[in-house]
């Protein structure tokens, strides 16, 4: 599963893991995120994440 960079903390949210503290049940994918959810460390919203890629390729 992909993960996903807050391009402002550097908070990773990773859909294996979800975030519980904020409702969010692991294994759901980033684009399935509700509109209201928001980085839970420094509460800026989905569109300040990027897609983190892979390097251990």
């Amino acid at each position: 599963m992909k993960k996903y960079i807050c391009e402002v903390c550097g908070y990773i949210y990773d859909s294996e893991l979800g975030d519980e503290d904020n409702g969010i049940d692991p294994g759901v994918d980033f684009n399935d995120l509700p509109d209201y959810w928001v980085c839970p460390i420094c509460s800026f919203t989905k569109e300040n994440f990027s897609e983190l890629k892979d390097t251990s390729e």
